[in-house]
């Protein structure tokens, strides 16, 4: 179980995976990783219409992030990921990935193929924890994770069981505007 609580901490980073660097794609890197660390230890067992809704606070930007289950195909199951940042802009990114493997097939970042973001993090500590969000007071796993490429901290709040997709509750991480706060505030497990 701990296996696949600290899988899903990848899954919790997916938000953005455009070429240039932006506020949005510090939330995004992590979660591809985690998914196919969720997926090899057992299976991802995601349903059309399985759903997250956060909010994003970077500040002076304030948003919102919808992850989807949109579709089951042979080839895999495809993701939505889309983010509303207001004055800042809008991103979609559809991922196409194995429910075996978690590898990604294909990422669609605004109707546009891309390829999948790298990552290079190191696990500093993962404790147990309880948490309160919008979406209600859970259990959890409480992850501080290293950007080797940085040497910045992120913090990730997680618990894969309960919440579908990234089974993200709480993600805090730094990015060129200050630190990006990300929050559940409700879903849908089908």
């Amino acid at each position: 179980m701990v296996k696949a609580l600290i899988a899903a901490l990848g899954l919790a980073f997916s938000l953005n995976a455009v070429a240039a660097p932006s506020a949005v794609e510090v939330v995004t890197s992590l979660q591809q990783q985690a998914i196919m660390d969720q997926a090899q230890t057992m299976g991802l067992d995601w349903k059309v219409g399985d759903r997250a809704d956060y909010s994003i606070d970077m500040g002076f930007i304030k948003g919102t992030m919808v992850m989807s289950v949109t579709q089951i195909v042979a080839e895999g199951i495809w993701m939505t990921q889309d983010a509303d940042l207001g004055f800042a802009g809008k991103q979609k990114i559809e991922t196409l990935m194995d429910p075996n493997t978690g590898e990604i097939k294909k990422m669609l970042v605004n109707g546009k193929e891309q390829a999948p973001p790298k990552q290079d993090v190191e696990i500093i500590e993962v404790k147990e924890d309880k948490i309160t969000v919008p979406a209600g007071t859970f259990e959890c796993i409480h992850a501080r994770l290293k950007n080797k490429e940085d040497n910045s901290e992120i913090n990730a709040w997680i618990n894969p069981q309960i919440v579908p997709l990234s089974g993200m509750l709480k993600q805090v991480a730094p990015s060129q505007f200050g630190n990006v706060t990300v929050l559940l505030k409700s879903f849908k497990k089908n």
